[in-house]
């Protein structure tokens, strides 16, 4: 085979996207775009109650309405009652009772959405209301509390031990910290569409995060064999941890296969926030321990974390929250009790960074309150203590490829704080809107754009009660999943002449949600081929399992899967040369035909962690991502402008540029939005702002430019030395722009999203 000339849009270019111009135009085709003649529309009656016995349900009112297909309950169910992300304890529709408001009861299908509204509206329910327990604390850890499941309602307890819990330390700092039900917020609502196979399966196109743990889920319910099971993925409209858990998958084919025409269901938004898990909040206590001179001698915490009703994937959240609740600094005595509770809140599980965000907010708050009392900078307590290559973890698992934590502080600290504030740059802090020149004589002073102060357009303030603070973060990330799990993805790769050119074709499992997934797939074909024309397959189950597009592993696992499969077409093709030398490829696969290989990639195995100890490498790769934030907080109405954030990150090797940056641009929204604004509220178990209206996060008017630092040390145990990037910002960006409030207002704050009212009480009071 003649050498190739290796393409320009390979592995390190910023490779467009295949699907960035069709979403920019409008005509990315989502799965709520999905369409079939004759198909039904389905719909889902939810309990009103966050808590409830079910004592009877009447359909007859629902099937009596015209245009009525079908209207199934828990009776109908053809197979398994219960399915569940890591244990099987989630009913496909309440059996004989209710955990959570909004928890699914009945499902509809009819020949028009508004119909099938209406019909679930009227079936009747009689609920029997009893006591919602919703407090996570009481849940865990009082033994008189009420079980909101038969076995108990603790979902898993952690204990992290090294060392001794005290030890010696000469300054002391403690604190309490609280983060909200954070929501995932993605714009496309869950959407799908099921059709009857002729078979007696089902076909489902679905926006998802896991297209085979669907599929073995939703099989079991269907008493279905898996191979009757068919899942195309549908355009997704965004995911962040939210799709990993079934939503109206299993409901459409019930439906479908129930009336044997095509069902579609799409949600509405203040359904969405229902119909998916959240981020789970979290009650923290924090004790450290450390020297004069600011080294730490030993951490204490208790992490408590709200599972709501049901177990998702609150053991994992809860594994990270106690490897990691320690954070990225070397500590020889550590004692850690992370615990996930049952409550009948919405439940709660995957979000990017989970477990570790919760922890990593509590953790960075206490370094800053370490750092004032050891009379130190938040940057300096922070160098003193950080790990590096050969540092050990609280679970005793060494960091045994590069982690530059002190020389990525030191960078960051040393970039350029933006300019003096807009109000100073006018000339109108405490000093109206005019002023004399030296002649004596008024002219009258610019106005500052309202877009940089606190309030914006709103124009609340003209600079009187602004007050700027600088704030920094820092945080670390597991990549991949952890604890034993057998993490693996599969990739199947085609090369073949095409149109008298060569063609490669790449197919996996892996779900693309808007995170670049199928560029940097073709992005590595091209590399490892040297071939310029590559097509990504659409991800079905025909091909093997890729695992979940969560835990920043996708161009990990997947990219390690392609690669692999490609070096093994390379060789077959290197083969064929070898006994037809001369060759170009095109001339090979005119001659001999397609080549195509099929491989399975794993990381290097975990373990789980040990259940007394915590002790154990549990994680497959470790991620740093360090933020500062500079804010303008108006101390009188409560109101922040975060003026920049700036950012270093080790991504170990560059596969995309441009959509390396967009990753960390868009987690360090993500975080900023915790920090300030986003937040489920909760009263009694029941969602009081399940809309865009009253659920706020951040636009581009709160979005500050970035400053971003992106360090390449490879890590030799990944494809290419890549280091996932995709959640290790989400971390960092909340507790930085926290302490940048914190600085400029002088008051504790222990809780995020941080609330007007939590500054401007605190200023007049």
């Amino acid at each position: 085979m003649k050498t190739e000339t290796r393409t320009s849009l390979g592995v390190g270019a910023s490779a467009p996207r295949p699907d960035g111009a069709l979403k920019v135009a409008g005509a990315f085709a989502y799965a709520s775009d999905l369409w079939l003649d004759g198909m039904l529309w389905g719909a889902t009656l939810r309990s009103p109650h966050p808590s409830a016995w079910i004592r009877s349900i009447d359909v007859g009112p629902a099937l009596a309405l015209p245009g009525v297909f079908a209207v199934l309950t828990h009776e109908d169910v053809p197979g398994a009652k219960f399915y569940g992300l890591e244990h099987a304890d989630q009913p496909v529709l309440a059996v004989d009772q209710v955990r959570y408001q909004g928890e699914p009861v009945a499902i509809v299908a009819a020949d028009h959405p508004e119909t099938a509204r209406r019909a679930a509206a009227a079936v009747v329910v009689e609920y029997e209301v009893r006591e919602a327990v919703t407090d996570a604390r009481r849940a865990a850890l009082d033994p008189a509390c009420p079980l909101v499941h038969p076995g108990g309602n603790v979902v898993r307890h952690q204990p992290v031990r090294v060392g001794s819990a005290r030890s010696g330390a000469e300054v002391v700092v403690t604190g309490e910290y609280e983060v909200g039900m954070q929501d995932q917020a993605f714009l496309g609502p869950e959407a799908g569409l099921a059709v009857p196979a002729d078979d007696g399966g089902v076909d489902l196109y679905v926006a998802t995060q896991w297209l085979h743990v669907d599929r073995d889920q939703i099989a079991p319910c269907l008493a279905l064999p898996e191979d009757k099971v068919r899942l195309t993925l549908a355009g997704v409209g965004g995911a962040f941890g939210a799709r990993e858990d079934l939503s109206m998958q299993i409901h459409a084919s019930m439906l479908a296969l129930r009336t044997g025409r095509p069902v579609k269901i799409v949600y509405g938004r203040e359904e969405s926030f229902f119909g998916h898990v959240h981020r789970h909040p979290a009650w923290m206590r924090y004790e450290h321990g450390a020297t004069a001179d600011g080294r730490l001698v030993y951490v204490k915490a208790e992490i408590v974390l709200d599972g709501g009703a049901y177990c998702s994937s609150s053991p994992a959240v809860t594994g990270n929250a106690a490897s990691l609740g320690a954070g990225p600094y070397e500590v020889e005595n550590v004692w850690i009790d992370a615990y996930a509770a049952y409550t009948n809140n919405p439940p709660c599980g995957a979000m990017r960074g989970f477990g570790a965000v919760q922890a990593c907010y509590a953790y960075e708050s206490q370094m800053d309150r370490l750092a004032a009392a050891c009379g130190l900078s938040p940057v300096e307590i922070r160098v003193r203590n950080a790990v590096s290559q050969g540092s050990r973890l609280a679970t005793g698992q060494v960091i045994d490829s590069p982690a530059p934590l002190a020389a990525m502080l030191g960078e960051l600290a040393a970039m350029p704080l933006p300019g003096p504030p807009a109000y100073v740059l006018s000339g109108l802090r405490g000093q109206g809107g005019s002023g004399a020149s030296a002649s004596g004589v008024f002219r009258t002073r610019e106005e500052p754009d309202p877009r940089r102060l606190p309030g914006g357009v709103g124009r609340t303030t003209r600079g009187e009660g602004v007050r700027r603070g600088v704030g920094y973060g820092v945080g670390i990330k597991n990549i991949c999943f952890s604890e034993g799990f057998d993490d693996y993805s599969t990739a199947r790769v085609r090369v073949e002449l095409l149109g008298g050119e060569p063609h490669a074709l790449v197919h996996t499992a892996a779900a693309e949600v808007g995170q670049g997934l199928v560029a940097i797939q073709a992005q590595i074909a091209r590399t490892e081929l040297g071939i310029d024309r590559v097509t990504v397959a659409p991800a079905d189950t025909s091909v093997g399992s890729a695992g979940s597009s969560s835990a920043s592993r996708q161009s990990y696992v997947t990219g390690g899967a392609v690669k692999t499969a490609c070096e093994a077409v390379r060789r077959r093709l290197e083969g064929l040369t070898a006994a037809d030398p001369g060759l170009s490829l095109g001339e090979l696969l005119d001659r001999y035909g397609p080549v195509e290989e099929t491989r399975e990639y794993r990381h290097r195995p975990t373990v789980p962690m040990d259940p007394v100890t915590g002790q154990g490498d549990s994680h497959t790769q470790l991620a740093l991502c360090v933020h500062r934030a500079v804010v303008d907080v108006d101390v009188e109405l409560g109101l922040v402008k975060v003026v920049e954030l700036a950012a270093v990150q080790d991504v170990g090797r560059i596969l995309n540029p441009l959509a390396l940056e967009g990753q960390i641009h868009g987690g360090s929204a993500q975080g900023l939005g915790l920090a300030l604004m986003e937040e489920i509220q909760m009263r009694d178990g029941r969602v009081l702002n399940p809309s865009f209206t009253d659920y706020l996060i951040p636009t581009i008017l709160d979005m500050p430019p970035m400053r971003l630092s992106i360090l390449e040390n490879p890590d030799p145990n990944a494809p290419y030395g890549l280091r996932g990037a995709g959640e290790p910002p989400t971390l960092s960006s909340t507790p930085a722009v926290a302490a940048a409030v914190r600085a400029a207002t002088g008051l504790a704050l222990p809780r995020v999203p941080i609330r007007p009212e939590d500054i401007a009480l605190a200023h007049t009071g």
